[in-house]
């Protein structure tokens, strides 16, 4: 019997709780509880654009807090109605850069935005973290392009009512490409489209689930090439899921590094059955950074499923397509077993 503790990855951060979810649409979220703000006068400044606190070159590191602020702005990305109090900051870049604008590392449910002088909406990100290290529901925002000599305003603000300690960094944006290795196993699902059904490899998000198998070489080393990314459907945003199957090798362990164009989780999950299956480990990888997980508790030949997906819902800023690659270097699988993709009905003969 496989000995596992089974996670629902269910992260406790500023008194939110979450769990990690499998799905390709975008959950409904509820407001959070919290305190009623009371403005406070004097403030430190930042309380609107008039009082905006002056960024004077990047890279650029703060802290703060927007207890005690105005609500003064709000955006839909993509929700709307907040009451929250904001923090404004100003930036005017001698010449066109790009930028990334973080928040990681606060203590509440944010938003992120970015307005040009004329107050038109540049950029903006409501939850982009979900974890115990940068926080749940906390905002960034990646390769925000400012034009030379344009004033800009950056907004901190809350979902819902929510309001608390903040960290913000703004750093240079640098360009990612993670290419496909030669020789590789190449995914091939179907380009991301508009009102996209994943029939192709959508597991248990797909309305008959449907796995896809990355099986070793002679080696038991495979290397695999995905595309993930956003698409609308019924006007929700959604994420491609790609749920996928190896075999466990005869040493016991599968080892897994995972790069990505854009911030991916890689799951493994169990137990093997839809109605509970659930997130065993995870790690994020990208963009350009790599990520690395050993899987292990498998009898040889054992099947094990895995999952890639983005890490946000909604196509982030800084992406002008819809899609991007990712890759999975893997060993300790098993060698020489046939590729297909593989049906639900498939998945449950192996164990009859």
């Amino acid at each position: 019997m496989r000995k596992l503790l089974v996670l629902a990855l269910v992260l406790f951060v500023a008194g939110v709780a979450v769990a990690n979810d499998l799905g390709n649409q975008m959950p409904p979220k509820s407001d959070p509880v919290v305190p009623e703000n009371v403005p406070v006068v004097p403030r430190q400044g930042g309380d609107t654009i008039f009082t905006a606190t002056v960024i004077a070159g990047v890279p650029y590191n703060n802290s703060g807090t927007t207890a005690g602020y105005t609500d003064d702005y709000d955006e839909v990305c993509p929700y709307s109605g907040s009451t929250a109090p904001d923090v404004v900051y100003t930036y005017t870049p001698a010449v066109t850069e790009a930028v990334d604008i973080d928040l990681c590392g606060s203590s509440y449910d944010t938003k992120l935005y970015v307005y040009d002088a004329g107050l038109a909406l540049v950029a903006c990100n409501d939850d982009f973290y979900f974890d115990a290290v940068c926080g749940v529901y906390v905002s960034k925002l990646e390769n925000v392009t400012l034009n030379g000599g344009t004033q800009y305003y950056i907004v901190v603000d809350g979902y819902g009512g929510d309001f608390g300690d903040y960290l913000i960094e703004i750093i240079g944006f640098e360009p990612c490409d993670v290419p496909c290795p030669a020789g590789a196993l190449v995914e091939g699902e179907p380009e991301l489209v508009n009102e996209y059904q994943d029939s192709y490899n959508g597991g248990c998000n797909s309305n008959t689930p449907v796995f896809q198998e990355i099986l070793g070489g002679p080696d038991g080393t495979q290397i695999f090439c995905g595309v993930s990314g956003w698409y609308l459907f019924q006007g929700s945003n959604y994420r491609d899921t790609d749920w996928m199957w190896v075999y466990m090798g005869p040493t016991g362990s599968i080892d897994v590094t995972i790069d990505a164009e854009a911030a991916t989780y890689f799951f493994e999950l169990f137990p093997q059955d839809c109605a509970s299956v659930a997130v065993a480990q995870q790690v994020t990888g990208g963009p350009c950074l790599e990520a690395y997980m050993t899987i292990s508790g498998y009898a040889e030949g054992a099947v094990v499923w895995i999952w890639a997906g983005p890490t946000v819902f909604a196509q982030p800023p800084g992406f002008p397509d819809n899609e991007y690659d990712y890759v999975l270097w893997l060993s300790g699988l098993m060698a020489d077993i046939a590729t297909e993709s593989s049906s639900w009905s498939n998945v449950k003969a192996l164990y009859q």
